[in-house]
Parts: C-alpha cells; sequence; structure tokens
C-alpha cells in the first residue's frame, strides 16, 4: 500500500508540475482526485499500451475535462506514448498535451472533454455501445464484448442539465456497465458549490435508476476499491459520491484558488514537501514507482493477450460471426449497394423526411450496425428502421433507439456510439431544436465523427406550429461550423445522395435539413448532388442570370427559370444542397458551376439569407427571410413571407432594372 500511495503522490506531483510550467491549468482536481483516479486504473481498467485501441478495453471519460493534467500524467505511468517532455510541455502549441482531452489527439483519450456534462453523456453512448455489439457477438460460452465504461466528473458536470438527460436514458436503460466516480468536493471557479447547487445529487441519480454509493473520504483507497467493485455487481448504471478536498495537501486546498490557478513557485514547494517529495526536482519521477508499473503494466497486457487467445477460439468456433465482427473492428462499410440504381429510386414526390426514411431502411438492410433514433419524435423524423423494435434492457440488439424528449443528450450519446467503434448512429428531431444539439454538433466536427444528425421540418412549411418551430437561422449556424456538411436536399434524388455521402465519410459529421412538406421529383436532379452544387437548368444563348436555391426552394427556382425564359434571358439554375461539399470540389469545378463572368446572381431559400453572398457576390442578390416566422397554414405562410414565384420575379425584375 505504500507504494500505491507513492505512484498517486507521483501523480499528484506530475499534474502540478505541468500545470505550474504552464503557467495554466487547474490544479485542484488532480490534486483531489488522484487516488479515485489512480485506484480505478491500477486495480480495475482493462487497458493495453501494446495495443490502445483494443475493442474490448475499458473505456474511462475524463469528463471533468479541466482536470487533465492528471489524466495525461496516468497515461504516462501506464505506458502510453506521452513521454515526460510531453507533460513538460503541457498547453503548449502543437503539444501532445492540450488544455483539455481531444479524442484522435493524445493516445488513450476516449472522447473529446472540456464542455461539462458531455464527457458522462458520451460515455452512455459508449455503455450503450458496449452492450449493443455484446448482445449481437456474445456467445453463452464466448463473451468477446465484455467491458466497462468509466468516468470521473465533477460537481459542475451535474449541474449541466445535459447530464441529467443522459443520467435518465442511462437509468432506464439499465446500462450495468456504466460506472461513475463523482469528485464531489463541493468548490467550483466562484467558490462554495452553496451558491447555486444544494442538491442532493446522490438522491437524484437514486431516483433515475442508478445504484448509489459514498466513500467519505477521497484518500481512502480501500474504500474507493471496495466502491468500484460493489458497483460491478449492481444492476443498472452506478454513480459513487467520493468526498475529497479540492487541491488536497496545497495552500489552496478547499478554496476556490485551487480550481483554475497554477499552485505559484512557494505554494508548488509547500505541497511537494506534504508529500514527502521536498527536493525534488520538478516532473521528477523515483525509479521504484516506474518499477511498480511495470508490473501492473505487464498483467494489463497479459489480459489483452488473454482476449486475443479468446479471439482464436470464438473464430474457430463461430468462424463465420468473427469474420463478421473483424469487419465491424476494422470501421470498413461495404457500400457497393450506393452504386446500384435500386437505393436511388425515387417513388414520386414526397416530403423529404419522407424520402430520407424511405433511404434509411434502404440503408439498415445494408449496412447492419446502422442504429439511431429521434428525440420522441420518429413519426415525424421518419427515422424508425422496420421491421425492428425499440432497444431496451430487455431487447438490446434493437437498433431503434427512442432518445426521449432529450436533444442534448441525444446528441451526446449518438456522439459515443460514433466514437465506440464500428458503428453508424444517428439522431434526430426538428432543424428548430438543432440549437439544443449544437454543443455536441460542434464536439462531433471537433472529434472528426461520423455521427448523422437529421434535422426536419426545415421551414416557415412547418405552417401553424408558428415562429417557435420555424427555422429561420439555424442553417447559418450549422453552416458556420467547420469540419460539419449541412446538406438540404430537393427531392429523393438529392436526399440519397445526402445519405450517400455522409456513409463514405468517416471523419466528418453530416445534418440533413429536411422538409415537412411535399417537395416535388424533378427530373433535373441527378447524382451530381454528391458534389454539393451542379447545374440543374442551363440557359440557351448568353448566360445573363444565375439562380441558387436549397431544399424546397429548388422547385421554386426552376419555375422562376422558366417565366424568365419566356422573356428571353438566358438564365441559369444551381442547385446548391451542400455548400461545403461544393467548396471542397475543384476550383475548375466550381467556376464551372458558376462562371466568373456571370456576375448576376440570385439565392433563394427559406431562411436567414447570411452567408449566401460567397456565392452571389457584392453584385448579387439574395432572397430569403431575416425575421422570425409566423403561424397560419403553410402556403400562406409562404406567401406572407414573399416567397412565392410572383414576389420572387417581381423582386429579380426590379433587381435587373426591367
Amino acid at each position: 500500500m505504500k507504494m500505491n500511495q507513492k505512484v498517486i503522490d507521483t501523480v499528484r506531483m506530475l499534474s502540478v508540475d505541468a500545470i505550474e510550467k504552464a503557467n495554466s491549468g487547474h490544479p485542484g482536481l488532480p490534486l483531489g482526485a488522484a487516488p479515485m483516479a489512480y485506484t480505478c486504473w491500477s486495480d480495475f481498467l482493462h487497458i493495453s499500451p501494446k495495443n490502445p485501441n483494443w475493442p474490448n478495453r475499458d473505456r474511462f471519460v475524463l469528463s471533468a475535462g479541466h482536470g487533465s493534467a492528471l489524466l495525461y500524467s496516468l497515461l504516462h505511468l501506464f505506458g502510453f506514448d506521452l513521454s515526460l517532455e510531453d507533460l513538460k510541455n503541457f498547453r503548449q502549441l502543437g503539444s501532445k498535451t492540450p488544455g483539455h482531452p481531444e479524442y484522435g489527439h493524445t493516445q488513450g483519450v476516449e472522447v473529446t472533454t472540456g464542455p461539462l456534462g458531455s464527457g458522462i453523456s458520451m460515455a452512455v453512448g459508449l455503455a450503450l455501445g458496449e452492450r449493443y455489439l455484446g448482445a449481437v457477438y456474445n456467445k453463452e460460452d464466448i463473451k468477446l464484448i465484455d467491458h466497462y465504461t468509466y468516468v470521473l466528473c465533477g460537481d459542475g458536470d451535474l449541474m449541466e442539465g445535459i447530464s441529467n438527460e443522459a443520467a435518465s436514458f442511462a437509468g432506464t436503460q439499465k446500462l450495468d456497465k456504466l460506472i461513475v466516480l463523482y469528485d464531489s468536493n463541493a468548490i467550483t471557479i466562484e467558490g462554495s458549490t452553496d451558491i447555486a447547487f444544494t442538491e442532493d445529487a446522490a438522491g437524484r441519480y437514486r431516483a433515475l435508476g442508478w445504484s448509489v454509493s459514498k466513500v467519505e473520504d477521497g484518500n481512502d483507497t480501500e474504500a474507493i476499491r471496495a466502491a468500484i467493485a460493489k458497483a460491478k455487481e449492481e444492476k443498472g448504471p452506478s454513480f459513487i459520491e467520493i468526498k475529497t478536498k479540492i487541491g488536497y495537501g496545497s495552500p489552496k486546498e478547499d478554496s476556490a484558488k485551487a480550481h483554475g490557478e497554477p499552485l505559484g513557485a512557494e505554494g508548488l514547494e509547500k505541497t511537494r514537501a506534504f508529500y514527502h517529495m521536498e527536493g525534488q526536482e520538478a516532473f521528477s519521477v523515483a525509479p521504484e514507482v516506474y518499477q511498480a508499473q511495470e508490473e501492473i503494466i505487464a498483467k494489463k497486457n497479459a489480459d489483452y493477450d488473454q482476449w486475443l487467445d479468446l479471439c482464436k477460439t470464438y473464430q474457430e468456433k463461430y468462424p463465420e460471426d468473427y469474420a463478421a465482427l473483424e469487419k465491424v473492428w476494422s470501421g470498413d462499410l461495404d457500400l457497393d449497394f450506393l452504386e446500384k440504381d435500386d437505393f436511388w429510386t425515387a417513388q414520386g414526390d414526397k416530403a423529404t423526411r419522407a424520402s430520407s426514411g424511405m433511404i434509411l431502411n434502404r440503408i439498415a438492410k445494408e449496412v447492419p450496425h446502422f442504429l439511431g433514433g429521434s428525440a420522441d419524435l420518429a413519426p415525424s423524423n421518419k427515422t424508425f428502421i422496420d421491421g425492428e423494435g425499440y432497444m431496451s434492457p430487455t431487447s438490446p440488439q434493437n437498433r431503434n433507439i427512442g432518445f426521449g424528449i432529450r436533444e442534448h443528450a441525444m446528441g451526446a450519446i449518438v456522439n459515443g456510439l460514433s466514437v465506440y467503434g464500428g458503428l453508424r448512429a444517428y439522431g434526430a428531431t426538428f432543424l428548430v431544436f438543432s440549437d439544443y444539439l449544437k454543443p455536441q454538433l460542434r464536439l462531433a466536427a471537433l472529434m472528426g465523427i461520423p455521427s448523422t444528425f437529421i434535422f426536419t421540418h426545415d421551414s416557415i412549411g412547418v405552417g401553424e406550429d408558428g415562429p417557435t418551430h420555424q427555422p429561420i437561422d439555424q442553417l447559418a449556424m450549422l453552416r458556420a461550423i467547420p469540419n460539419f456538411i449541412t446538406f438540404r436536399p430537393a427531392d429523393t434524388t438529392e436526399v440519397a445522395a445526402a445519405w450517400a455521402c455522409a456513409l463514405k465519410l468517416t471523419k466528418t459529421p453530416v445534418a440533413l435539413a429536411l422538409s415537412r412538406q411535399t417537395c416535388p421529383e424533378l427530373k433535373e436532379t441527378s447524382r451530381e448532388a454528391m458534389k454539393g452544387g451542379y447545374v440543374l437548368l442551363k440557359e440557351e444563348g448568353n448566360l445573363d442570370l444565375i439562380l441558387l436555391a436549397s431544399g424546397s426552394e429548388v422547385a421554386l427556382s426552376l419555375e422562376v427559370a422558366q417565366e424568365l425564359k419566356q422573356e428571353g434571358l438566358g438564365v441559369r439554375v444551381v442547385s446548391m444542397p451542400s455548400w461545403e461539399v461544393f467548396e471542397a470540389q475543384s476550383s475548375d469545378y466550381r467556376k464551372e458551376v458558376l462562371p466568373e463572368s456571370a456576375e448576376k446572381r440570385v439565392s433563394i431559400e427559406a431562411g436567414s439569407t447570411m452567408g449566401w453572398a460567397k456565392f452571389t457576390g457584392f453584385q448579387g442578390m439574395n432572397i430569403g427571410i431575416d425575421e422570425f416566422g409566423a403561424s397560419g397554414p403553410g402556403k400562406e405562410v409562404f406567401s406572407y413571407f414573399k416567397m412565392t414565384k410572383e414576389d420572387i420575379l417581381k423582386e429579380i425584375h426590379d433587381y435587373l432594372g426591367r
């Protein structure tokens, strides 16, 4: 036990040394939470630096991402690709140790955390992924997928509403391989949590269907060990409240200053003395600490080797299932079906939400681990996979997920499923409620994962529900997110193109903005929509005007163009279902679609005009809606906002001076 304590104190001092050198960071959490984190890693966490991404590893999520120095110290001492030099470069440009943990950037980081509440919520998705794949592939005699998801969270995580949404979902689903360690220190940036957070958090989680226990002393590793062992025997998710002192052992112990300020040279030395390390240089690790860790690492690598042996046995007994599972783990999808005409077949005029529902079911038949659901709107979003029921504790293999009215948590759970490995996940709601998901859309883009988000009721065409449900500014918001693709398709053909792009992309999330109202199936649309923007109607003779549109306004633009054509104008119509995909095309292609010589350009979209100027230029005109909607039948609302053929023709005539 003395060596355990020495390693724990080494974790503490490595963390605060990194923070002090950077003159930036949060020393309070590593000093207080190191015992629970190290106990979890040393005694329970099945990981292997030999293969950090092996499929059956336990997942550890530091939801309190501001305590990243703690995670980096653990990764170093457990043999991952993180050197002392990397710890010394904490929070420096280009280092492996950024201010908050980043998925895909640092070996051993499972998800990007920092926005409080997001980590614990994505962990629900990780636990859901484990249960789903286990239900599909495990056998009575061999359980290849059998691991836990551990979370270290703080007071701030529990204050954020997203964590309660996700915890409610996890309790309903009885995710018994999800264990949360709650660093309960009652201090946040502003001071005591009594200012704003006095509830019984453990009682709340108990009410949400979690198993709950409490450790009174965060330095009591025996009690922590016993609590985790007990949690592994419980039914349903487990919540362990561990009382700690923020900044333990430092002059800033139990104060808000420990949260986000370095200790300072004097404070650091006093802290070093408290842990009987006085006189040691910064970033010192005693040889016996490394030696003790080598023994633990060897055991963890041995666990991995045993699992490989289990894989061989499974492969011998169940060769077809193992081949399928290997394909899942590789992340490769067989997308040959996207080239077949059946995938692209339209069936008359449809709302694009209905087209998406049809395409989604075609995908579900071809991609076995394509799964997802809606925030209680599946009948409206058209996101139900036919022939399967809802996922539940008794039917964990079903691919329809009932997220409930929890949009924010839905986004996080979808992201957790997407990073789990081998799964393609989607979530759905109305476009106007994409605002609820925004932080998770951004995190999906930041992590570079292929989450898909289906947003229906994409314009004032929603009609009678009025301005609260009519999206105006949401498309502009989605288009502003880096490494994020938004598709607003015009008909079934373009919906198929949007889904094909979403499936082919592996490092970019995709949002589909889909109509409630019926859209005509256009003879002009084609698979060229996969280029993001393409010519639907080519001018005859001189090019006098280009009309650009997306979604339901594409058909309207074609009607306007036919009228202008009768007037002798050379009009081109360009469908722009995805700005981002179009901008990724070659310069030659973009100039071919939008010739530089054509200065007269008009965009038509039933939403904010923000951003269209990049395509229409300073001499162009952007027709849209830059105010909130109105309640009334859809057609009447379109007329009210002058989004009709007659009104648009008048505006174009004025623009052209005719």
